[in-house]
């Protein structure tokens, strides 16, 4: 027999009303409450070309002037052998990524929101040179997603912008 019970899926709205829960996206939510307002420091590498240019796309690219926070992001990566043949060839690498990321608010100074977040992507080089650096290159541009879906994810959870 199984232990689901329906009811469980009724009561479930309620529950989470009761928590505190609030969509991301409702009016007044931590998504509106971002949207177009942040402005994300200068990129000076490649790396963090893409990583800005991903959380422009979904926090939305802002105003010169007028911006309310100020989001600062720094980013590195390490490349590593993850597959080598008994001849000593890589065929395959791994890239962990790391980044850091400080919200501020432009108002007051305060950091409202900080931390590091981490990931790795792989890629194949067994294929010709030019394979293998836009296999590389997919792969550096994989993880600059994967890194900015996890800032914002965290810069979403912030209970403080929502207010």
């Amino acid at each position: 027999m199984s232990s689901f019970d329906r009811r469980t899926i009724l009561l479930m709205p309620l529950a989470l009303a009761a928590c505190g829960f609030e969509p991301v996206y409702a009016p007044g939510g931590s998504g509106s409450a971002l949207n177009g307002k942040v402005e994300v420091s200068a990129p000076n590498t490649v790396e963090s070309f893409l990583l800005v240019q991903n959380l422009e796309r979904q926090l939305g690219r802002s105003a010169t002037s007028g911006n309310e926070y100020k989001l600062d992001v720094g980013v590195s990566t390490v490349t590593r052998r993850a597959s080598i043949t008994t001849a000593n060839e890589t065929n395959r690498y791994t890239i962990d990524g790391n980044a850091s990321y400080t919200l501020k608010s432009n108002a007051t100074g305060h950091v409202i929101a900080s931390g590091n977040v981490t990931d790795f992507v792989g890629y194949s080089a067994a294929g010709s040179t030019v394979s293998t650096l836009a296999d590389e290159r997919d792969a550096i541009e994989r993880l600059m997603v994967i890194l900015s879906d996890q800032i914002v994810n965290r810069l979403y959870a912030t209970p403080d912008l929502s207010t």
